[in-house]
């Protein structure tokens, strides 16, 4: 079983959001992978083990968020930075 979530949070105000995130947190605890589809990275930063980055419709990269900025990602997705080549995507 796997939960995808896409843009679960974007119609919503800061405490629905808040529900949602930690709703993410309880379900990863209980050993259930998750998909989050979000554009929101304050978000996936805080609740993501990893980021799969896409550019122009492909997989871009694969990165650690513990490693990485929030900064660092968005330079990757929007072609100003490229990614280290440990995250290329295969």
């Amino acid at each position: 079983r796997v939960v995808i979530m896409d843009e679960p949070t974007a119609a919503l105000g800061v405490k629905e959001s808040r529900r949602v995130l930690e709703l993410i947190l309880d379900v990863k605890k209980r050993g259930l992978p998750i998909v989050l589809i979000s554009h929101n990275m304050p978000h996936v930063f805080e609740v993501a083990d990893r980021i799969h980055i896409h550019r122009l419709g492909r997989r871009l990269a694969v990165i650690d968020p513990k490693q990485y900025t929030m900064s660092d990602a968005v330079a990757f997705m929007t072609g100003a930075k490229a990614p280290p080549e440990a995250a290329l995507a295969a």
